[in-house]
């Protein structure tokens, strides 16, 4: 009986649910759904009119959905209201302890050898390459690398010393 209703009614039950749900994957869940309810109705039900029961079936689906689907627009707000985003506002207590926490990075990079600090800053904060630094001061790229080695591990000691 079901695989006649399937080969019979399919088309007309997808059909019902397009223009039901207005999308075509939704439509073909629904019709899935509603030949598997049927499959689950125990073998010695008699059913007079398959038909009319395959629709009636179908109706509840669709009720489901739709009631579900409510439900959903009601948890999720849609994408047009920017929740999707995170919020990346710290609280002022995240602000300060950042801004102290860069005042003190800013006065160890002061600390360090002026060369040593010229190489760290063209290198960290303004992204030149190794080689571009070094043809810049005149110095080989293995004198750039050890600047950079030796304020990052100054840095590094600053930063163990703030984030106890």
């Amino acid at each position: 009986m079901v695989q006649d209703l399937q080969r019979t009614e399919e088309g007309r039950l997808r059909r019902y649910f397009l223009r039901r749900f207005r999308n075509a994957a939704d439509a073909a869940d629904a019709t899935q759904e509603t030949f598997l309810r049927l499959l689950a109705v125990p073998q010695h039900t008699v059913i007079e009119n398959p038909q009319a029961y395959l629709f009636q079936i179908a109706k509840s689906v669709a009720s489901k959905t739709s009631a579900r689907a409510a439900a959903d627009m009601r948890l999720f707000a849609p994408e047009e209201a920017g929740f999707d985003q995170p919020l990346d506002a710290p609280c002022q207590e995240r602000i300060v302890n950042a801004r102290q926490c860069l005042l003190l990075l800013a006065r160890a990079i002061e600390k360090l050898p002026n060369r040593c600090q010229e190489v760290f800053i063209l290198s960290r904060l303004h992204g030149m390459a190794n080689g571009e630094i070094a043809a810049r001061l005149g110095i080989s790229r293995n004198m750039v690398e050890k600047h950079i080695i030796k304020a990052l591990i100054h840095c590094r000691n600053v930063r163990a010393e703030i984030f106890f």
